[in-house]
């Protein structure tokens, strides 16, 4: 049996999702910058409510943990 390995910093919303491996970070879409998971794939998650002006804030917001999670898919 295999099991995945877990990231030092793993998405909730992509832990339940089954993909606990899949580290947050800031990716960007058309509504602006948010904290959330990517895949091989591309974007996985968003697991911020937020969307943020820039890559800076959102970086900042989650280097000092200043966003807010959320809770569903």
């Amino acid at each position: 049996m295999t099991t995945a390995r877990r990231a030092k910093n793993p998405g909730m919303l992509a832990s339940q999702a089954g993909r606990p491996d899949l580290e947050l970070q800031v990716l960007e879409s058309a509504g602006g910058f948010y904290i959330g998971t990517a895949s091989e794939d591309g974007p996985y998650t968003r697991e911020s409510q937020e969307y943020f002006r820039t890559r800076s804030r959102a970086q900042g917001a989650l280097d000092q943990g200043t966003w807010t999670q959320k809770e569903y898919l």
